[in-house]
C-alpha cells in the first residue's frame, strides 16, 4: 500500500521509544475536562503527531476517544515512512496513518487536537517555539496543541497546553509511590521548561512550592499519599498558586497550573 507522502517533512525522525500505556495520563486527562473540545468540534480530527516505532500509542489514543465521540477521528504522523509502513496493516474507519512533520499533512482539515509527547524534547531550545506557533497555526478554533514528556512507562508525566492564542497551562501528572518529592518530575518537563528548572525562573519556583507543601502534608500520607497529593494541592490553591482543576483531577494525581505562573522570564 503506497503511502501518502507530503512534499516537505519538518522535522526530525525521533528515538521512536515507545510502550504501551505510556500515555494513559495525558489521554485520561484529554478524555477527561477537555473533552468538551471533541464533543463540539465540527470536525472531530485528532492528531498523534511523532507515535514512534510502533503505533500503538494512536491506536489506544482512538480506542479512549471513541468514548468520548464516536465517529472521532485519529491520524497518527510520522516522518519516518518504514513507521508509516508498520503501521498502516492497523488502520480502519476513523484511524489512519500518514507520512509527515510538524507542517501536519492533512489535505487542509483543521485539528481539534495535536498531541505530541516525547518528541520536542528531542530538539535544541532554540526550536520548540517556532514548532509551536507553527501547529497552532493549523489548529481549528478550540484546538489545542498538547507538548508533552513523559517516563518510560507512563508514571512521571508532564505537559504544556497551547491553544491558538498561546500556552496556555503546564500539568503534572504522577504515579503515587513513583516519587519522593514532586520536583522528581522536573526531568520530564516539556523543552519549554526542562532548562529553566534553576533559581530565578518560575517553574522553580513551582516546583520548590510543590515540594514544600508536599512535605508540609506529610501527616496526612497515613490517610494514604492520594490523601496527602489532595492536601499538597489544596495548600497550593490556598497560597495563591492559579491551579486550573480540582480535586476530582487531584485524587489521580495530576494538577494543572496557568501558564503564565511557570512561563519562561
Amino acid at each position: 500500500m503506497p503511502i501518502r507522502q507530503p512534499a516537505k517533512p519538518v522535522g526530525a525522525i525521533t528515538r521512536g521509544t515507545t510502550n504501551p500505556n505510556r500515555l494513559r495520563r495525558m489521554d485520561r486527562w484529554l478524555a477527561g475536562p477537555q473533552a468538551w473540545r471533541i464533543r463540539t468540534a465540527e470536525d472531530p480530527l485528532v492528531v498523534d503527531l511523532g507515535y514512534g516505532a510502533t503505533p500503538v500509542t494512536a491506536v489506544e489514543l482512538f480506542t479512549r476517544l471513541r468514548t468520548v465521540r464516536d465517529d472521532v477521528q485519529v491520524v497518527g504522523v510520522e516522518i519516518d515512512p518504514g513507521r508509516v509502513r508498520a503501521a498502516l496493516p492497523l488502520e480502519r474507519p476513523g484511524l489512519s496513518f500518514v507520512q509527515g512533520g510538524f507542517e501536519l499533512p492533512l489535505q487542509g482539515r483543521r485539528p481539534v487536537v495535536v498531541r505530541a509527547f516525547n518528541v520536542l524534547r528531542q530538539y535544541g531550545e532554540d526550536e520548540y517555539l517556532a514548532h509551536w506557533d507553527r501547529v497552532r497555526s493549523r489548529l481549528s478554533e478550540n484546538g489545542l496543541f498538547i507538548d508533552g514528556t513523559c517516563d518510560e512507562i507512563g508514571r512521571r508525566s508532564t505537559w504544556a497546553a497551547i491553544s491558538v492564542d498561546g500556552p496556555s497551562s503546564l500539568s503534572i501528572s504522577l504515579r503515587f509511590g513513583g516519587f519522593g518529592v514532586p520536583s522528581d518530575v522536573a526531568e520530564r518537563l516539556p523543552k519549554a521548561l526542562i532548562h529553566r528548572n534553576v533559581p530565578g525562573e518560575r517553574v522553580f519556583d513551582y516546583l520548590q512550592a510543590l515540594d514544600r507543601a508536599w512535605l508540609d502534608a506529610a501527616p496526612m500520607g497515613s490517610f494514604g499519599n492520594r490523601q496527602r497529593w489532595l492536601g499538597m494541592c489544596s495548600a497550593m490553591s490556598d497560597a495563591g498558586w492559579p491551579l486550573l482543576d480540582g480535586p476530582s483531577r487531584w485524587r489521580l494525581g495530576e494538577i494543572t497550573v496557568a501558564w503564565d505562573a511557570v512561563a519562561p522570564r
